[in-house]
Order: structure tokens, then sequence, then C-alpha cells
């Protein structure tokens, strides 16, 4: 996979080449590479990819870009069945004139190339398998009956056997395996290395970056500079995190049972940790990257400056305007913000979109490309249905 996908337009690149002798480097200095537009991001579970999916959201307002939406009611597509063109708003007319693909999906190669573009961007995230076992255990608590039954974290993985039985696969999918189920694969496989090496194989086949959350926001340079955005594209508030009260502390025994029970996405993400830092010295350069991140960091800080009444996210009860509360799941109290009252109408609208949880802004932007459709069952704050026009 090329390192950058941004690409000069084709006037430019006739130009480039007509005047090769005038000396490329010349001639570049004076163009910028074009943003890439087209993007399929994968969204996986807890993983941080809510705040992704708000990032790809606000880009896609930005350039006026169409966004491949959930059809009718739902809110994913189609999860946790296997993708299906179908399970698009619009695909019969639309076809493959979609830029932005980010909803909830268990990836579907064949379904999803008919969606988009053939020159579309393919990214995902991953997170450290230890960390996202925990996150999900609070969060699907009473979703998977495998997290259920037992009484917390630890005792579930002392023996997950005796709670996870596979004939209830459907639901327990958050709790074995998550991410490679996310990725089209079954999370109930046998670990072999041949089988592994085959799926390691062909994800780098249908992906051109692979995310790390754990080191977030060096991700969000990684991505930046891949597809030739700006700061402002990926400056974001972190969306769909938690109180640390609900955090459970894993004891040193059940961090190695991770490993082994969830050893599929466990080999996932060792694999996918190596060649994102590997990415990140042959493009940037840890020296160029950290002066970046701080940068993003500084820029973070002023948004929030101006954004937040509090500086920081709040618990479910202190969020005043309901219209921003998070979807709440589990026993994870689901944080999210509130904005300074005195914010001029160009600034709210900046800074709501920044804080919109992840089903709001999905009804919201739905609303937007459909206008003529059955809303999804969810409201977004009042300003934006007053001034949607602009």
């Amino acid at each position: 996979h090329s390192l950058k996908f941004c690409s000069l337009s084709r006037s430019i690149k006739n130009l480039l080449f007509v005047n090769l002798f005038l000396g490329l480097a010349f001639l570049l200095g004076f163009f910028h590479e074009q943003p890439a537009t087209n993007i399929m991001f994968l969204k996986t579970h807890k993983t941080a990819s809510s705040t992704i999916l708000n990032i790809l959201f606000r880009f896609t307002e930005r350039y006026k870009l169409t966004a491949a939406l959930p059809a009718d009611q739902q809110f994913h597509l189609g999860y946790p069945e296997r993708f299906v063109a179908n399970f698009v708003e619009d695909f019969q007319t639309q076809g493959q004139n979609y830029n932005i693909m980010c909803n909830h999906l268990r990836f579907n190669p064949t379904e999803v190339h008919k969606v988009m573009a053939e020159n579309t961007f393919y990214f995902s995230i991953l997170r450290n398998p230890i960390a996202l076992l925990e996150s999900s255990y609070v969060y699907y608590k009473n979703v998977a009956p495998a997290f259920s039954k037992s009484k917390d974290v630890n005792e579930y993985l002392a023996s997950p056997l005796k709670y996870y039985h596979k004939e209830d696969y459907k639901r327990n999918i958050y709790s074995k395996n998550n991410m490679w189920f996310d990725f089209g694969y079954d999370n109930n496989a046998e670990d072999n290395d041949n089988y592994v090496q085959s799926v390691l194989d062909e994800t780098e086949q249908n992906f051109h970056l692979i995310l790390i959350a754990d080191y977030f926001d060096e991700s969000m340079i990684l991505l930046k500079h891949t597809l030739c955005w700006d700061l402002d594209d990926v400056i974001y508030f972190k969306l769909n995190s938690r109180s640390n009260e609900t955090v459970q502390a894993l004891t040193a025994e059940s961090k190695e049972r991770v490993k082994k029970w969830c050893s599929l996405d466990w080999k996932l993400y060792l694999h996918f940790n190596q060649s994102f830092w590997r990415r990140i010295e042959e493009t940037i350069g840890l020296e160029e990257l950290e002066k970046e991140v701080n940068g993003l960091r500084m820029r973070q800080k002023e948004l929030m400056e101006t954004c937040l009444l509090d500086q920081e996210a709040v618990v479910k009860a202190h969020i005043k305007d309901k219209a921003l509360l998070p979807f709440q799941s589990g026993s994870a109290n689901i944080l999210g913000y509130n904005l300074r009252p005195d914010l001029d109408n160009e600034t709210l609208k900046k800074c709501q979109k920044m804080v919109m949880p992840e089903l709001q802004y999905t009804s919201y932007l739905y609303s937007l490309q459909y206008p003529h459709k059955k809303r999804k069952p969810i409201n977004f704050p009042k300003l934006w249905s007053s001034s949607q026009k602009t």
C-alpha cells in the first residue's frame, strides 16, 4: 500500500508532466496535496472508535460529503450480522457514490466494495486486549450472558468456560476475541499459526492503515499525514469514555489469562502495534511525531477552554442538555460534556458537533442527507434543527 493516500488533482498532475523539466521541486512547492475524501473506517468495539466516528462525521460536513448511513431506524450497519450493501440507506440509487462509511458493521469486503468507490482508503483501530476485555466487561455486562453470570471480570477470567457457551455466541461476541469478530472472522476459531498468519495477511490486504487506541494522539497524527488532512480535521474531545469508578482492576493473573483467552485478538494486536510504529518511523519520525502530538494537545486544550463549561467530561447525572447525553450501557456511566452558555451561534454549532454522541450525530446526519425520510428515533440539540440550512 502507498504510504500516502492523498493525491494531487489531475490537472496539476498534467501540469507537472508537461513541465517536468522546469523542476519538480519548484512546482511541488506551490501545490498542496488534496485531502483524501473517500474513506471506510471499520469501527471496532470499545477502542475509542466513537471518537473517530465523530471526527469523520465532522469531516463529512466540512467537505459536504455523503456518508453511508444505516438504513431506516437503525444506528449500525446490520451488526452483528456480516455486512451486506442493503444495510446502507439508499444503496439502490447511490451505488458507489458514498464518501464516508464509519458506523458499526461486521467487515465483509466484497459487500463493502459495492458501496465504496475504488480509490477508498480503508482503516481501523485496535486496542490492547487486556484493557479491551475489562472495558467490554463493564459495558456489556447486561448484554453478554458470559459476563452477566459472573461476579466481576477477575472471576470471569479465572474460568471463562464456566460462563462462556459457544451456542450463545451471537450474544457473547464481546466476551472473546471481539476485534477478530469485527474484522469478519470466527472469534471461536482454533488458534493455529497458519490460520492466524492468513488472517493477518488478508487484513493487511484489506486495510491501508491500522491505528492503535492505546496511542490515540499518535494515531491521529499518523492519520492526518496519511490522508493529507489539517490538524483541525483530527482534533477531538474524547467520546464514549466512562467514569473511573466503574473500572475494575485486573489481577496480574487475569492479565495473563486475557492473552490466552483472547489469543486471536492478542496476536492481531501485537502484529499491528508493530506495523503502526514501523509506519511512523518510515513516514514521520519519532521526533516530529512528538512535536505534532504536543501541537494537537495544545489545540485540544484551546478548544476545551472555548467550548466546555467544566473543561472536562462529566458523569451522566451532571449533563445539563439531555440531547447531548451519550447512550448508557451496563454499569459503565458514560461521560459527556456541558457547553459554555455564552457561545455565539457559530461557535456553539462547532462545539456541539465536537461533543455530539454517536447516536445523535448519526440521527442528525441522516436528517440532513434524507430530509424527506422518517427521522431516526433519537433527538439532537435544538439549535441544529433551526440552523440546518446554514
